[in-house]
């Protein structure tokens, strides 16, 4: 069944707003059993069935749950087999057998989409990660190149939550919790087990994934900035329930199960949910205009977080998703680009649309950058000396144009091989610092004798 643009909502009214909350949703007026999760019999004949984003026993604030209540169960399926033609660019468990380490910064330029028709899971790869899915600790980032729709399939991870960053085309997402529509300047979050078909109402489509293992995205700590600032839970946006109930013989569901893909077979939609509650649900995120309270932190030239998944020490996260948005530089006195630095933490970027305010030539929209632990990097040297060739007198200026973010992990990213040899790498990435010339001067004071 092809969807219609009128299947998917665009407007903030036809989604439920908050982040962490406990929704509910029904397609038809009395499908939610009243006061109780699983009765002998459901409402209109549904059957109930939960879905657990963390342990049964978790303590209540940490709980990821939702109850389901679907014309049939999940589990009616023939028994899954290994996908055939093979997918053998995913990766989840990060060794040094499928990929290597490498400290030199990496630049890719934008992928090209492919010619020969690839929906969303045959165009998806991974670039680099750490960890593992299979001991529930660590993440992987990928990229995606797809130029049609995913055809009575859907897709189901069950190693991780992707949070997928769309930089071209938009993507319909249908999930068993409901439609969203999700174009570049979004962002969504497909938590771990979710089944979701996307579909390419622009056709030709690239962006970039980020997922993470045994843990969940959730909003960054205020701390000294007080109780507004960064993300506002209302600026989220949870899809409302609707369900197919047509008959779809062969419709296939392909698993990611320790990266690898497997397909099972069923004769229905498994979009077939007609109300659903709880607080384990699809979400996403418009990161150009996020709420007022957002943007009241836009004067500063740090990238602003949107997300975290932590690990157990405060602070430190396993995933950080960060933007930088348009803004204002008005800080006197102060170089104003992003600063070199090293850091303890990898850093992965993308472009979205525009530039990039440390980058003058080379990072395009669709490419990225990873700056691996402890490796030197910041502004090229066309940034760095327009920079300083202003000078102390230059005023307030704004950031337009752009959109740049960024995933940082504390963990050191292993880099697959297809990413390392792929002719999208910038071999000449390096160069751009090259030309940064010492500016130093040996006698302050200007005076042609040596100080003693």
């Amino acid at each position: 069944m092809t969807p219609k643009a009128s299947d998917f909502p665009s407007e903030d009214s036809d989604y439920q707003s908050g982040f962490g909350n406990h929704f509910s949703s029904e397609a038809i007026a009395g499908a939610l059993p009243h006061r109780q999760n699983s009765p002998l019999v459901c409402p209109l004949g549904l059957y109930a069935e939960q879905i657990s984003g963390t342990s049964f026993t978790a303590p209540r604030k940490l709980n990821h749950r939702s109850w389901l209540y679907r014309i049939k169960p999940s589990v009616t399926h023939e028994p899954f087999k290994p996908k055939v033609p093979k997918h053998d660019k995913l990766v989840s468990e990060f060794s040094q057998v499928n990929s290597s380490i490498n400290p030199t910064q990496i630049r890719w330029k934008p992928v090209d989409i492919p010619d020969e028709p690839t929906d969303f899971v045959d165009g998806l790869y991974s670039v680099c990660g750490a960890g593992s899915s299979f001991l529930r600790h660590g993440f992987a980032i990928h990229m995606y190149t797809a130029n049609k729709s995913m055809e009575n399939c859907a897709f189901c991870n069950a190693d991780g939550d992707f949070l997928i960053v769309p930089q071209k085309g938009r993507l319909w997402i249908t999930t068993e919790c409901g439609k969203s529509q999700v174009s570049p300047g979004e962002v969504v979050v497909l938590p771990q087990g979710f089944r979701f078909a996307i579909d390419l109402p622009d056709g030709p489509s690239r962006g970039y994934v980020a997922e993470v293992f045994g843990t969940h995205f959730q909003l960054p700590d205020l701390g000294p900035i007080g109780a507004n600032g960064l993300a506002s839970p209302r600026d989220f946006l949870v899809p409302k329930a609707s369900f197919e109930q047509e008959s779809r013989p062969g419709y296939t569901i392909i698993q990611k199960f320790g990266g690898e893909l497997f397909t099972a077979k069923q004769d229905f939609s498994p979009f077939n949910v007609v109300a659903w509650h709880g607080n384990y649900v699809p979400y996403k995120v418009q990161i150009y205009s996020l709420g007022a309270s957002y943007r009241e932190v836009m004067h500063s030239r740090k990238p602003l977080a949107v997300l975290t998944a932590p690990t157990d020490k405060p602070g430190v996260a396993l995933l950080d998703f960060v933007i930088f948005p348009p803004r204002w530089l008005v800080a006197e006195h102060t170089f104003r680009p992003p600063y070199y630095h090293r850091n303890c933490m990898s850093e992965f970027m993308g472009l979205i649309h525009g530039g990039y305010e440390a980058k003058a030539d080379g990072f395009l929209p669709g490419g990225a950058s990873l700056h691996s632990c402890m490796t030197p990097h910041g502004p090229d040297t066309k940034t760095y000396e327009a920079t300083i060739a202003r000078g102390n007198d230059a005023g307030p200026h704004r950031i337009t144009d752009t959109m740049a973010f960024m995933f940082e992990s504390c963990l050191m990213p292993r880099i697959c091989p297809w990413a390392l040899e792929s002719p999208s790498v910038d071999h000449d990435y390096y160069q751009c610092w090259i030309g940064l010339k010492s500016h130093f001067i040996n006698n302050p004071n200007g005076n042609s004798e040596t100080e003693p």
